[in-house]
């Protein structure tokens, strides 16, 4: 395995893991790089070369002043259990972006407008550069443009974004860490003003091909809060250096940048076709936080699916009459069949 290593901007490498130990015996106040990071990581958090079992651990984000903030610094609250909505409270001037349609309410001095790009104050480059952001979104699925809410009055406003579907919803301060995490394609809500929402490639092709994901999935970057949206219950997984997880590849909705994610066979032949679990699962490598999903969406779109009349699922409830094939035909046969025939 090759490693790259890099201190002040001057990269080292690529190295074996021997030479790459020795240049940080020397020096750990750099980064370093294999294949199956997505970034590259600072050495302390690294098992292999820091030297030490569970990597020495970097001291906490100091929490910037507002004033050396990107991102505006909001206030929040979620409500429900099955059915959440978040609450977000503004400031005078201050914005949160939101997907297209995900508003619930606002109060009358918070104001709405549409955007071209990623929603990131970082509007450099003009016309091109918002084309290249909007362009990035379109490849996620999602629209071209975002919806920006201003509050333009004094004291405070709130205006609230509900989830699209049973599940819960995930609040993540980006500053808390390291400023960027990689998400499902559509499990972005909300964000404050200052988020910017890009995609992730996925350099493996086995991953992006059988991940559950494909090749591209979503990428926050910011020091602001950003709120996810997820099916079913939410678990939230610190993963230590090296420590590997299984999961269905559906259940991923979000996960650190550090976090190594790839894809196994499940099992033997047999039971990747028989086993019911799918092909492939997902092993995802520590270090980082990963947050899983009880109820992935398309899981429970597939059990609606197969429910549905049109599929021969259940045309009735509550009597072998109206629920099974006897009371089907025994009323089709009197009212008639489905077409008014």
């Amino acid at each position: 395995m090759q490693w790259y290593l890099s201190y002040d901007g001057k990269q080292v490498g690529p190295l074996d893991e021997v030479q790459a130990r020795e240049y940080c015996r020397q020096n750990l106040n750099g980064l370093a790089w294999r294949e199956g990071f997505s970034e590259w990581v600072p050495i302390v958090r690294i098992a292999e070369l820091s030297g030490s079992e569970g990597g020495v651990m970097p001291p906490p984000l100091v929490r910037h002043s507002i004033s050396s903030r990107k991102a505006d610094e909001v206030d929040y609250k979620i409500y429900g259990s099955e059915m959440q909505f978040v609450e977000v409270e503004l400031d005078p001037g201050e914005s949160v972006i939101a997907e297209a349609g995900a508003m619930m309410y606002k109060e009358s001095y918070i104001s709405m407008d549409t955007i071209f790009g990623d929603g990131s104050k970082n509007t450099g480059g003009g016309f091109i550069n918002k084309l290249m952001g909007a362009g990035k979104r379109l490849l996620t699925g999602e629209s071209l443009f975002m919806t920006v809410f201003t509050h333009q009055g004094k004291d405070k406003a709130k205006v609230a974004f509900a989830a699209p579907y049973p599940g819960n919803i995930v609040p993540v301060n980006l500053l808390d860490i390291g400023g960027s995490i990689i998400c499902q394609k559509d499990s972005f809500l909300c964000a404050a003003k200052g988020v910017s929402v890009s995609i992730f490639f996925q350099r493996k092709i086995m991953t992006g091909l059988f991940g559950g994901e494909g090749f591209i999935m979503q990428k926050l970057e910011g020091d602001g809060m950003a709120f996810l949206h997820a099916g079913g219950t939410i678990v939230e997984r610190k993963l230590k250096t090296g420590e590997v997880l299984h999961a269905d590849t559906g259940c991923i909705v979000c996960f650190e940048p550090s976090v190594d994610f790839d894809i196994q066979q499940a099992g033997n032949i047999k039971t990747a076709l028989f086993g019911g679990e799918g092909m492939f699962f997902a092993t995802l490598r520590g270090p980082g936080k990963v947050w899983l999903q009880s109820m992935p969406f398309s899981r429970l779109a597939g059990r609606m699916l197969n429910a549905a009349p049109q599929r021969g699922g259940s045309r009735g409830e509550g009597s072998v009459l109206g629920a099974g094939v006897i009371g089907g035909s025994l009323l089709g046969g009197i009212f008639g069949d489905d077409d008014g025939d």
